[in-house]
């Protein structure tokens, strides 16, 4: 696997921490400026939307000036804005910070998929894109753990000054990594025109609205179900705070997992066949936690969970890699898009089922709908001939 792809996981990792660093300090922010913890709690939010809604403009930029350059300055701007949230005099102006780190991961992640993808044929690309994943997938885990302890020490201030600081030596490291492997020089003939002609053909391809509608079915069901699970726990009895956190932290455990043996699932079963594989998985996922085992029962199950949904996911994004490898940048930050729109919605729709349902019919539903996608989405996708001929 080529070096290059170590900073571009690091890149991610580096992204990935900030994302999730201010919900161990919430409180914090909260009695600081003399808000509500839910008023603090749109601090996350904007984030996440933030990401959403650049996606399309972030991958015509990419596309057009370069994916690691716009990597790279997404990475400053990512600790310009820490270092600005950490001395901010009011909310309003923390809250502005917060938009400009999610305007900037927006930036970092999709493109770090597209420029891997750019790099690797496809026959391997599956197994960089995990890696990559991997990156982010460590930031996310180390982020929240790492932000509580420093702000038990530091406070919340302190959190984003030392991730200020994180941000910019990354971007540093970052750049000199990418000149070295050659990967940051400008492009050359893309215009307006041609930035038009690659969303045509992003669209025109029969896969577009199957990969899209899928990941967007994907953000509901799954990601829109986390955060629900303190509720869950809570209806069973469990009232310590940071159980919640170790079952969703098992779920992205499951993705590591996912990342650590792509290499050996894709030869035997195929992309195709892991999108099946893990929609099963998944879907058997959400029977068990709508029975409402034991809080470690369901850490397993998530750690599960999280090893099917990456399987599923990460086959799909390898099908969004390939809708127009000339647009390649747009066509991921699109699959991003769906994907942050239904995780988005998917809160608000599980709130309204779980309220006239019931646990056990709206989770029931959700596994039947996530089966049902795998097995569409593995019949519905095909990949060209070239690409069949690498793998």
């Amino acid at each position: 696997m080529l070096p290059i792809l170590n900073i571009i996981a690091a890149t991610t990792f580096a992204a990935a921490l900030s994302s999730r660093a201010m919900e161990p300090v919430l409180p914090l922010v909260a009695d600081s400026f003399g808000v509500t913890v839910a008023t603090a709690a749109s601090l996350s939010a904007v984030v996440a939307f933030t990401f959403a809604i650049v996606q399309p403009i972030l991958g015509a930029a990419a596309d057009m000036f370069g994916k690691a350059r716009l990597m790279i300055a997404c990475l400053i701007l990512l600790g310009a804005a820490n270092i600005v949230g950490a001395m901010a005099t009011s909310f309003e102006m923390l809250f502005l910070s917060r938009v400009l780190c999610g305007m900037a991961a927006g930036g970092t992640f999709p493109i770090a998929f597209g420029l891997t993808s750019d790099l690797v044929p496809t026959a391997q690309r599956q197994v960089a894109l995990g890696r990559v994943l991997a990156g982010a997938m460590t930031g996310n885990l180390l982020g929240a753990t790492a932000a509580g302890v420093i702000g038990d020490f530091l406070g919340w201030r302190g959190v984003l000054a030392v991730l200020g600081a994180i941000m910019v030596i990354a971007s540093v490291a970052v750049f000199l990594g990418f000149r070295r492997g050659g990967v940051t020089s400008p492009r050359s003939g893309v215009s307006l025109k041609s930035l038009k002609d690659g969303y045509r053909t992003i669209l025109k391809n029969p896969n577009a609205r199957v990969v899209f509608i899928a990941v967007f079915i994907e953000g509901i069901c799954v990601l829109g179900l986390l955060p629900f699970v303190a509720a869950f726990l809570f209806e069973l009895g469990e009232t310590r705070a940071s159980i919640p956190g170790v079952v969703i932290a098992a779920f992205a455990v499951g993705g590591l997992l996912y990342t650590a043996s792509v290499s050996r699932m894709l030869p035997r079963f195929g992309v195709n066949g892991l999108m099946v594989g893990g929609a099963i998985v998944v879907a058997l996922q959400f029977v068990v936690v709508a029975i409402g085992p034991r809080w470690e029962i369901q850490a397993i199950c998530f750690l599960l969970m999280g090893w099917g949904f990456y399987s599923l996911h990460g086959s799909l994004q390898v099908f969004s890699s390939d809708l127009a490898p000339e647009a390649r940048a747009s066509a991921l930050s699109l699959h991003a898009f769906c994907f942050f729109m239904g995780q988005a919605v998917g809160p608000i729709l599980y709130g309204f089922a779980l309220s006239h349902a019931g646990k056990i019919p709206t989770l029931i539903i959700s596994a039947v709908v996530i089966l049902v996608l795998g097995i569409v989405a593995a019949r519905l996708l095909h990949q060209k001939p070239a690409e069949m001929a690498d793998i």
